[in-house]
């Protein structure tokens, strides 16, 4: 079995304080993938570098308490990508790649566009320039993970208050169409959604810090696993942990009937 977490934890030290490293002792992963770190190399302790058992490897922002990816891994890669070598990208520490074999798993952070009309352009930009990036992972014959917050929202069963939305970054029609390309044209799999296809609240990952979002469950489901199909059909089970609260995201564990080294 290969177990892959995907957590965003709105600042590794803050989510370390609340006792995210403890839990993950407890899931047994094989890699887990993080974003959102907040934190520079200097900021990690030994314990964030490498938690027992496994290694880490990290992609940070240029800009201090700013986004950032990493990713832990029980087994040693083949080979470790940081970044897509796209300056403007790159500088925001927003991907992060292992090979394991013919097996790739990715941390990915794609921006948010909530702030500002500027930052959901900045947005647009990235959605725009790391297409051709899936299509070429897609093609490249390797079996490929790609986990992380995709920052969107892709169909109404996705969101609580999906009518109230259409206009918020996020749940934008340009972005929901986005995302369907990578399913419909580039043949991507959700793999959350291909084991459970009429999953609504119990599949969010994200609830907004305003207001009564969390205790309500007023969420979205934005942070995703998405597979090429060999590993996706793999897939046998899928969890968003909500147990404890890391995060203002909450885990997304998905177990595979597969094995990194044979």
């Amino acid at each position: 079995m290969l177990r892959i977490i995907s957590a965003n934890l709105n600042g590794v030290r803050s989510a370390t304080t609340k006792g995210f490293l403890d839990w993950l002792q407890t899931q047994h992963a094989d890699v887990v993938c993080l974003q959102e770190l907040k934190a520079q190399a200097a900021d990690l302790s030994d314990a964030m570098r490498a938690p027992a058992g496994l290694q880490g490897w990290f992609h940070h922002a240029e800009k201090k308490g700013y986004s950032g990816v990493g990713l832990y891994s029980r087994h040693t890669p083949d080979r470790v990508i940081e970044g897509l070598g796209i300056a403007d990208i790159d500088a925001e520490g927003r991907y992060l790649q292992l090979d394991f074999g013919n097996l790739s798993v990715i941390s990915l952070y794609l921006p948010s566009g909530s702030s500002s009309d500027e930052r959901q352009q900045a947005k647009f930009s990235f959605m725009d320039r790391f297409l051709p990036h899936l299509a070429a992972l897609r093609q490249s014959g390797r079996e490929v993970v790609i986990c992380g917050d995709w920052n969107i929202a892709h169909r109404e069963i996705d969101l609580k208050n999906w009518k109230g939305n259409q206009k918020n970054s996020g749940f934008l029609p340009e972005e929901r169409a986005w995302l369907s390309r990578l399913f419909d044209e580039q043949g991507w799999i959700d793999v959350y959604r291909r084991l459970y296809p009429e999953a609504g609240e119990e599949g969010y990952t994200w609830w907004s810090n305003r207001g009564q979002a969390w205790a309500k469950n007023v969420g979205w489901r934005i942070d995703y696993q998405i597979a090429t199909p060999g590993i996706a059909g793999k897939a046998t089970s899928a969890t968003v942990y909500k147990g404890e609260r890391f995060s203002d995201h909450a885990p997304l564990i998905i177990d595979y009937d597969w094995s990194i080294g044979g």
